[in-house]
């Protein structure tokens, strides 16, 4: 299709493991026309390709029966030029032994490859490690690109006309200069509200609408929807609404929000701050367990105490989701940390002046600053996940109890909270010129687009010689690898003045490697807090010949960039200029 349409990619960016076969036919199509070996071409497809996985729940990584790849891909194996042993050993994972992982060949595939956001990338670095199993998962090729959404799409139109009266059309043009999203600050505190509030009384009237309806078609009776809808008033926007729309996979905790049901049903029925809780989402039609969370919502929402505070939306669209990402007051995010990769909800809301509550994951890590919302300290997956809940459970109606409610309510004399509008600015401000589409393209770009670019042609230029070349070496280091051995040579003094220098020397039998071949390196860091070693500096040694039993030798004279207790370790890997990455081949020997 793109020949038909006249185009030649340059780079080839797979999203999540799905689309991972087009590595396979670009590889076959090398090996037919150029006379490739197979790897040689995958060398050279590899080099050009960008692999960006989205989630790390189970459901987002395809896994195919061994059985079943052999039926398909019998014939298709021929004309890659392997055996299906080889074939099948592209898609191994230890977690699944007798199936093909989509994503274990989408990172064979490729050699550029991210997560969405800085947390999401290094819980992918430690679930993809067996890539490369003697790589510390902190170094691995595996980086990160945050999500981002794009503004003209997901703003308001309130929003966009008032920046196009104050600003000027220009702001279209700054939405990645943070400096010009201060701004926000020149819109008056009275406007800034009123227009908040326009967007609320179009939510709540689409609401009141599709709550209408759906209770009349299920049957409720009229006494009852009045009841349900009487908060829904676009007139009366001084109600506290509180949003959760997405997925209702059960890693997002839909229902968390009830773990202490009385103390909720004090917190949203106060007379005087009353509060509602919009739901709205869909369920896969194989999610069991996602469908039960939707009931237990819609049985609290029909609890006489909870009429009209908590509404489960049927017919959840895009239309439903625009409405509610600009409407609401505040955004609820509580997934199991760290299964959100990155979450794109929040962000549509933030750009609208919706204020977050979530938990610190995803790209609320990156993007929560103490001024723009709210956060819910996770603990760690390895904690007993009833407690876990409890305690995240308590601690979001805490943060609803002591701080959002009393800052929405906390009026002045202009019928306001000049609180909750520093907050809600706070949002537009540092959200919008961070977390939008074009600063994630350009992130692309620079970090992984260019490279895959120039590293495509490197590896491709004159008939493919760098792929032949790098295929051929790589073919030698790992027949080799498992017999290159590392140790120390003599003792290292432990104690030098600040500004002395420290001889250390080592020995490798590299058993048919050249001193090219490797890179020889002394990390030096300090211990964390945990006791754990945390790197610093990284300084490589430099060949020194042979000893009388064949060893070649390196040597390193270190002089430490810090004064104080320094820790340091020393390690080699296999090294070649046409590399993508360092570790790319996962070797890496430690002394």
């Amino acid at each position: 299709a793109l020949r038909a349409l006249g185009h030649a990619p340059t780079v080839w960016h797979i999203n999540e493991g799905h689309a991972a076969f087009l590595v396979l036919e670009r590889v076959r199509e090398l090996v037919a026309s150029e006379g490739l070996a197979f790897q040689e071409a995958l060398e050279s497809v590899a080099a050009a390709t960008v692999f960006t996985t989205h989630t790390p729940v189970p459901a987002g990584h395809d896994i195919f029966d061994h059985e079943l790849m052999r039926i398909y891909f019998g014939q298709y194996v021929e004309e890659l030029g392997i055996d299906m042993d080889t074939f099948l050993s592209l898609g191994s994972s230890p977690q699944n032994v007798g199936g093909f992982n989509q994503t274990a060949l989408a990172l064979r595939g490729s050699r550029f490859h991210n997560g969405v956001s800085r947390i999401h990338g290094g819980v992918a670095s430690r679930m993809e490690a067996y890539i490369w199993p003697q790589v510390p998962p902190e170094e691995n090729p595996i980086g990160h690109v945050t999500n981002g959404v794009h503004v003209p799409t997901f703003i308001a139109r309130d929003w966009s006309n008032t920046f196009d009266m104050r600003f000027g059309r220009e702001w279209r043009n700054e939405l990645l200069n943070a400096e010009y999203w201060q701004r926000i600050d020149e819109i008056p505190s009275h406007s800034f509200w009123s227009i908040r509030q326009g967007l609320k009384a179009e939510l709540l009237e689409d609401v009141r609408k599709r709550i209408t309806r759906q209770y009349r078609r299920n049957g409720l009776a009229e006494s009852f929807i009045e009841r349900a809808t009487r908060f829904l008033s676009p007139h009366e926007t001084d109600v506290l609404l509180l949003g959760f729309a997405r997925r209702f996979a059960t890693y997002k905790r839909a229902t968390l929000i009830f773990s202490d049901p009385e103390r909720l049903r004090r917190l949203l029925t106060d007379p005087e701050r009353p509060v509602v809780l919009l739901f709205a989402g869909k369920a896969h039609p194989n999610d069991l367990p996602g469908q039960e969370l939707m009931r237990v919502i819609q049985e609290y929402a029909r609890r006489p105490e909870f009429i009209g505070h908590i509404l489960l939306i049927e017919g959840y669209d895009m239309a439903l989701a625009r409405k509610l990402v600009t409407g609401v007051d505040v955004w609820i995010n509580n997934p199991e940390y760290p299964m959100e990769a990155s979450g794109t909800s929040g962000q549509k809301a933030g750009i609208n002046g919706v204020i977050n509550l979530s938990v610190l994951d995803g790209w609320w890590g990156e993007g929560y600053n103490g001024e723009n919302g709210w956060a819910i300290t996770p603990h760690g997956p390895n904690v007993d996940p009833a407690y876990r809940d409890r305690e995240e459970g308590n601690e979001l109606l805490d943060i609803l109890e002591q701080q959002v409610i009393p800052l929405y309510y906390d009026h002045d004399g202009h019928g306001y909270s000049e609180g909750w509008v520093r907050m809600s600015k706070a949002s537009i401000r540092s959200i919008l010129p961070c977390f939008n589409s074009q600063r994630m393209v350009m992130d692309y770009v620079r970090h992984y687009y260019g490279k895959a670019a120039r590293q495509g042609r490197l590896l491709s230029e004159h008939g493919h010689a760098g792929a032949r070349d790098l295929a051929a070496w790589k073919h030698k280091v790992y027949a080799t690898w498992p017999n290159v051995r590392l140790r120390l040579v003599g003792s290292p003094r432990e104690s030098i003045m600040n500004g002395e220098s420290v001889e250390i020397r080592v020995a490798a039998n590299l058993d048919g490697l050249a001193a090219a071949d490797v890179k020889v390196e002394c990390v030096v860091g300090t211990e964390d807090e945990h006791g754990g070693f945390q790197p610093r500096h990284r300084f490589e040694f430099e060949p020194a010949g042979h000893n009388e039993v064949g060893e070649t030798l390196f040597i390193l004279r270190l002089t430490p960039p810090l004064p104080g207790l320094q820790q340091y370790l020393i390690r080699m890997y296999p090294w070649h200029s046409l590399l993508s990455h360092p570790f790319e081949t996962g070797c890496m020997l430690w002394v």
